[in-house]
């Protein structure tokens, strides 16, 4: 609001709670939002008020994860939450933030971030980011789907959508689970390939970390080109991957992106991204990716919202009914217009990208623009029954 002044009001105080521990590091996440925040302050704040941000960190520890929200709620006196990203974090906190009148904006995992009223993400999610990935490849003739996921919380949930829309088009699919940290990861690679075989797909839902585990393993075995297809959840698309895999994989990896596609992407946003990545992304160890995308966006929605309050009061109210009042908002990363919306349950995001590694970039397939996810997913179906499709705003950055 103010370029090259920074804000000195009162602070707005924000919170955030991401799952970083071994195998799952999600904490690029909120460091990117509070990065987001962090130019805002130095450019004016909201209305001359910089916003305070406490960004959390837990290890899928229920009791640890409760805590950690009242802490935020009763000592931190956060009116608002964004920048999360956790396992288990929206099915442990559902009800304390209903009961406190929060309507939290996340980065979601499990299904209570996408099936109650108090949450909405920027993200997919990996059930539905699994099946953008599952119905590229059987778009794409694959006969046969090994999907393989980390051993956490909501597995089955997540093969859920994947397995309707395998069943829809009568392509048998078989489904696996991968203990992370993952130590062998050759023997992981041996199982899916010989489980997809040679006209089938391998789908990876992981953090890039686990899932270039696996790849690699099956590049040093030679299985590359033993199934037709590899594809991927959004996690996988860092350049971090693309670059450690190399030339090899190139249009042989297929990775649903849930934001828009960066590399030859020169739009204002594009460039904002990047320029605050820069700047203040100092602790975005992931640099340029899904992570950091999603946690841009978060902070991206989050000042809209605080910026739409005239009364200049920042109270758990006034901003929970802020964001429910985020419509049709373009924030040029997404496929879709964003709407949180007052509605029973939130997938705002449910049209999704492909990409593919290039030269150790990921850019977008050839046939990757936007696509909506199947109304075959039950869920999807659900949701767009109540909140309808909302258009297109970022057909293709080819």
């Amino acid at each position: 609001m103010n370029p090259g002044v920074a804000a000195t009001g009162t602070p707005i105080n924000i919170g955030a709670i991401d799952t970083k521990q071994s195998g799952t590091d999600f904490s690029d996440i909120e460091n990117m939002t509070g990065a987001y925040f962090a130019c805002v302050n130095a450019n004016g704040g909201i209305n001359g008020h910089p916003i305070k941000f406490f960004p959390l960190t837990e290890q899928t520890n229920p009791s640890q994860i409760a805590s950690l929200a009242k802490e935020l709620i009763t000592s931190d006196h956060v009116v608002g939450i964004a920048g999360s990203s956790s396992i288990i974090e929206c099915s442990v906190d559902a009800a304390y933030w209903k009961s406190e009148g929060v309507y939290m904006l996340g980065a979601g995992i499990d299904p209570e971030c996408w099936s109650t009223a108090n949450s909405a993400s920027v993200n997919m999610g990996p059930r539905y980011s699994s099946d953008g990935a599952v119905e590229y490849v059987l778009d794409h003739g694959a006969t046969k789907i090994a999907f393989d996921q980390s051993n956490v919380p909501g597995t089955t949930y997540i093969e859920d959508g994947p397995n309707a829309l395998a069943k829809a088009k009568g392509v048998p699919i078989q489904d696996f689970l991968a203990n992370v940290p993952i130590t062998s990861a050759d023997s992981v690679a041996i199982q899916l390939v010989d489980a997809a075989g040679p006209s089938g797909a391998v789908v990876l839902n992981f953090t890039p970390p686990e899932a270039l585990l696996i790849l690699q393993a099956a590049q040093k075995l030679n299985l590359e080109d033993r199934v037709k297809y590899w594809a991927c959840s959004t996690p996988c698309n860092t350049d971090f991957l693309a670059t450690s895999l190399g030339p090899k994989w190139n249009n042989k990896l297929f990775v649903n992106a849930e934001l828009t596609p960066l590399d030859g992407n020169t739009s204002p946003t594009a460039e904002l991204y990047y320029a605050i990545l820069k700047q203040y992304g100092s602790d975005v160890s992931g640099g340029v990716g899904s992570f950091s995308e999603m946690g841009f966006v978060q902070g991206e929605v989050m000042t809209h919202a605080l910026e739409s309050i005239t009364s200049g009061t920042y109270t758990i109210a006034t901003v929970s009914a802020a964001l429910k009042g985020v419509t049709d908002f373009n924030t040029g990363l997404l496929c879709q217009a964003f709407t949180y919306g007052n509605y029973s349950e939130h997938i705002p995001n449910n049209m999704d990208y492909t990409v593919t590694p290039d030269n150790g970039k990921f850019v977008e397939a050839a046939d990757g623009g936007c696509t909506l996810i199947p109304n075959t997913d039950p869920q999807i179906a659900a949701y767009r029954a109540i909140a309808g499709t909302a258009p297109s705003v970022n057909p293709s950055m080819s």
